[in-house]
C-alpha cells in the first residue's frame, strides 16, 4: 500500500544511468562474460543484490525534498534485461509503489538496454515500441547501439510522450550522437503527426553536454526546453572524467508541456551524500559499482537527475 501522507499534485519525473545493471547468468548472444562470478569482475549473486538494494534505495529516495514520495516516471539506461528490472521494482524499498515496466531487448552489442518505469497509479501505459540504431563502419561493419524508446500514456489523465535515450560513446565519435539526434527528431515529426501540440518528455544518458553540439544545435529546436543548461552552467554534472563535471543525463520537455495539466517547477542532480565517493581521490564523485576492475560497492557512476512538476489546476 503506497504511502498516504505523499504530496497528491506534485511529482517528479527522473532518469538514472545504473551502471551496468547484469544479471550473474552468462549470455552467449552479448558481451557480458566479465559480468559472471568466473568472470573479470567477479560478480557474484551477493554483489548483485547489493547493487539492487542500494540503487532502490537511491530511486526511492529522488526527489523527496521536492515532493516527498519517488519518481511516477523513471527512465533508466544500462540494464541488462527485463529481468534485473523485474528485481529491482520488486525490491523492498521499491514494492509498494507498483511500478510498471516498459522494456525491449536491443541488438547493443554488451547487451545493456533502456527501460521505463511508471507508477501505476499516476500513469496509464497506452502504447510503446523501440526504434533501433544502426551504424555502417568504413570497413563495412555494423555498429549496433542501444535503441530508443518512445512511450505514450496518460500522466493523472494527461496525454504524453517519453522519449527514452542513451546515445553512443564519446569516444565513438560525434556524427553518431548528432545522426542519433536526427533520428529523435523523426521521432517527434512522427508524433506530431499523430497528436496536435504534443506534450514531450526526450529523456537520457546523451554522452554530451547541454551545449555540445548534438543537444544544443540538433536536439534542442525553438519548441523545447532544456532545464539542465542551467545547471551545467553553475559548474554541476551527474558524472566525473578525471576531475571534469559533465552533465550527460539530462530531462528535456516541449514547451507545450507549459500549456497542459503539469506545471515545470524546477530540475536537479540528485546527488546526496549517500550516494558519493566519501574518500581519496574520488571523494564527492557518484560512488561506483566498480573502478575499472576493482569492486566499490556503490550504486552507480552517474547520479540520477530529475524534474519537479505539480498539477495546474488551471489548466484541468
Amino acid at each position: 500500500m503506497e504511502n498516504s501522507t505523499e504530496h497528491k499534485e506534485e511529482f517528479t519525473i527522473a532518469f538514472y544511468n545504473l551502471e551496468n545493471l547484469f544479471d550473474t547468468i552468462d549470455d552467449p548472444e552479448t558481451n557480458d562474460d566479465d559480468f559472471t562470478p568466473e568472470g573479470s569482475k567477479k560478480w557474484t549473486p551477493r554483489r548483485y543484490k547489493k547493487k539492487i538494494k542500494r540503487l532502490s534505495k537511491a530511486i526511492r529516495t529522488i526527489g523527496n525534498d521536492d515532493v516527498g514520495h519517488p519518481p511516477v516516471i523513471l527512465g533508466i539506461a544500462e540494464v541488462e534485461n527485463h529481468e534485473v528490472v523485474f528485481d529491482l521494482i520488486n525490491s523492498s524499498s521499491l514494492k509498494e509503489y507498483n511500478y510498471g515496466i516498459v522494456h525491449y531487448d536491443s541488438p547493443d552489442e554488451r547487451g545493456i538496454e533502456v527501460a521505463l518505469l511508471y507508477r501505476k497509479k499516476y500513469f496509464e501505459l497506452l502504447e510503446s515500441r523501440p526504434y533501433y540504431i544502426q551504424f555502417e563502419e568504413e570497413i563495412g561493419n555494423i555498429d549496433y547501439t542501444r535503441d530508443i524508446l518512445l512511450v505514450k500514456g496518460k500522466l493523472n489523465g494527461e496525454l504524453m510522450y517519453f522519449i527514452v535515450n542513451h546515445w553512443p560513446s564519446r569516444r565513438s565519435g560525434e556524427y553518431k550522437r548528432i545522426k542519433t539526434a536526427e533520428l529523435v527528431l523523426k521521432i517527434i515529426s512522427e508524433i506530431k503527426e499523430e497528436t496536435e501540440n504534443p506534450k514531450i518528455i526526450i529523456m537520457g544518458d546523451f554522452n554530451d553536454n547541454p551545449t555540445d553540439k548534438s543537444i544544443k544545435q540538433f536536439l534542442v529546436t525553438e519548441e523545447f526546453y532544456n532545464p539542465m543548461e542551467s545547471i551545467f552552467a553553475k559548474g554541476d554534472g551527474s558524472g566525473n572524467h578525471k576531475g571534469n563535471w559533465y552533465l550527460f543525463d539530462q530531462i528535456i520537455f516541449s514547451k507545450t508541456f507549459y500549456q497542459g495539466k503539469h506545471t515545470f517547477k524546477n530540475a536537479n542532480i540528485y546527488d546526496k551524500h549517500f550516494l558519493k565517493d566519501k574518500y581519496g581521490k574520488y571523494v564527492e564523485n557518484p560512488l561506483r559499482t566498480y573502478r575499472g576492475h576493482w569492486y566499490q560497492g556503490g550504486m552507480s557512476d552517474h547520479f540520477p537527475v530529475y524534474i519537479a512538476v505539480d498539477k495546474n489546476k488551471k489548466n484541468e
